[in-house]
């Protein structure tokens, strides 16, 4: 399958796409309201909640603002690479995950994106007014896997 028929496909396949697809596919978050699906041997993931997937909208937009400045980002550029784009979604919620659980046994596993946001925006009263400032370490630290090179 070409990409163009494959995008297309994934679009009609994928209307409500998961915001952290990403993170979800590498088994670095899971989410109670993703579902994951295959197209020609590629992964996806949709979500299965509207009111869902705008929390984690707004999440990802106020998290990527107040990272400008540690991930040496521009507010004018559409998408990220990869890695920052990583950075922003796996260690926001194991920062996030943090905050609500200071206790967890392993802190770094994040094992329901949707219920941690809900948790997070009921607690602070919105998820604009979490403590960014002890999240921000978890996004520094998280570093996504370096692609290894294929030895001939």
């Amino acid at each position: 399958m070409d990409q163009d028929a494959f995008r297309e496909t994934y679009r009609e396949v994928n209307q409500r796409a998961c915001l952290f697809e990403k993170s979800i596919l590498t088994n670095r978050c899971d989410c109670s309201q993703a579902e994951r699906f295959c197209i020609a041997e590629r992964e996806g993931v949709r979500c299965l909640s509207e009111e869902g997937q705008q929390r984690c909208a707004r999440a990802l937009q106020i998290l990527r603002e107040q990272t400008h400045f540690a991930l040496r980002t521009h507010e004018d550029k559409a998408t990220l690479p990869h890695g920052k784009a990583m950075r922003i979604q796996v260690g926001g919620m194991r920062g996030i995950r943090a905050l609500l659980e200071p206790d967890a046994s392993n802190p770094e596993a994040v094992p329901d994106v949707a219920e941690l946001l809900t948790q997070a925006e009921s607690r602070f009263g919105g998820l604009d007014q979490l403590p960014f400032d002890r999240i921000m370490p978890w996004i520094r630290a998280y570093q996504p896997r370096t692609r290894r090179r294929r030895q001939d």
